[in-house]
């Protein structure tokens, strides 16, 4: 009970939410299981897959949207997708 409590303790100090990267970009392709091939503003084409709420959401994403993106700092090829832009 007492590690489990220091390691939350640990994750909720050095790993916070705020600590994603968002980028845009336009969607080049889509993969089975609602992910699709990203690629960013800065060349890079990523592997994402769509955030809970827009899949709750029922938000459709289609090829040449543009998007918005968080990737993590310590894997920079995978992200989600959290905004659809109009």
């Amino acid at each position: 009970m007492i590690i489990t409590l220091l390691i939350k303790g640990f994750f909720e100090r050095y790993m916070a939410k705020e600590d994603t990267i968002k980028m845009d970009g336009v969607v080049e392709q889509s993969l089975p299981n609602m992910q699709f091939l990203v690629k960013l503003e800065t060349g890079i084409t990523i592997n994402a897959h769509l955030c809970g709420k827009m899949r709750t959401r029922n938000i459709r994403v289609f090829v040449g949207d543009t998007v918005t993106c968080e990737l993590s700092p310590y894997d920079l090829t995978k992200g989600r997708i959290v905004y659809r832009q109009k």
